[in-house]
């Protein structure tokens, strides 16, 4: 990041700017010029969820999911749903808040009436913005173009994308506590990734699963935000189901909210 846009970003945080929204909206802007600038988060974000979809599609050709009631294309889009709001929101701002602190962005924001919420949701903003275009976008291309049914239950569609990108960002908050470089970033999130590809449903229903297996998928926190959306796309759920994706995914923001406010990391670390 070029010392220009760091100051010019930190002179929009501070410089004048007294309410909450405004304050936030500096932030998201100077951010998002950030974001724009580095080409490499700029193709994760935009091209690598859509290419895992259909590379997704082509090898569930070989999975049975005559029990799911679901056809391949309507696993692959609510599970693609759920890898933007990984790659988007997770990785990019693990990224994003790791370089950020070891630049001493936040250690200077935090010397302004920026509160440290605030700096945390600023940064956030244009991942999650982007999450949701992305988002709404493969519900448009799977309704008028894939031949997928409209939204069962929109109201709940978008709960779950919302619910999702919040989880997803202090999850992000949460890694960037212990990832020491951006480089490293990609390994500390990688865990993430692959347990919620392989096993909170985004690919492989739960109910595909053996009973064993799926009792324990059930619990990771990228299942609940899965269940929603889908139920929200495709209808099915019942409300017992509902409910536990609900719990799911408030009881994992909690967690992961608590564990940003106790590691977090402000300075860079040395």
């Amino acid at each position: 990041m070029s010392t220009a846009v760091a100051q010019n970003r930190e002179t929009a945080a501070e410089g004048g700017t007294t309410t909450a929204t405004g304050r936030l909206s500096a932030l998201g802007r100077a951010e998002l010029a950030l974001f724009v600038r580095n080409r490499t988060m700029l193709f994760m974000a935009l091209f690598m969820p859509i290419m895992l979809i259909f590379s997704t599609k082509a090898s569930l050709q070989n999975v049975d999911l005559g029990g799911t009631g679901l056809s391949i294309t309507e696993v692959a889009l609510t599970g693609g749903i759920g890898m933007v709001l990984l790659m988007v929101v997770y990785m990019n701002l693990t990224s994003a808040y790791t370089a950020r602190r070891e630049e001493l962005v936040l250690k200077r924001l935090r010397t302004g009436e920026v509160a440290d919420r605030e700096i945390l949701t600023g940064t956030a903003l244009p991942s999650g913005a982007l999450a949701l275009v992305q988002c709404v976008l493969l519900v448009v291309v799977g309704v008028a173009v894939l031949d997928v049914s409209s939204p069962k239950r929109p109201e709940l569609l978008v709960l779950g994308v919302l619910v999702g990108i919040g989880l997803m960002a202090a999850l992000a908050a949460a890694s960037a506590g212990f990832t020491r470089t951006v480089e490293s970033a990609q390994i500390s999130t990688l865990p993430m990734l692959l347990i919620s590809a392989m096993g909170s449903g985004l690919f492989v229903p739960l109910e595909a699963l053996p009973d064993k297996v799926a009792s324990v998928c059930e619990v990771l926190p990228m299942t609940g935000v899965v269940t929603l959306v889908r139920a929200g796309w495709l209808g099915g759920a019942s409300g017992g189901d509902l409910l536990t994706a609900g719990l799911n995914t408030l009881v994992w923001t909690a967690l992961a909210v608590f564990a940003v406010k106790q590691w977090f990391r402000w300075e860079p670390r040395r």
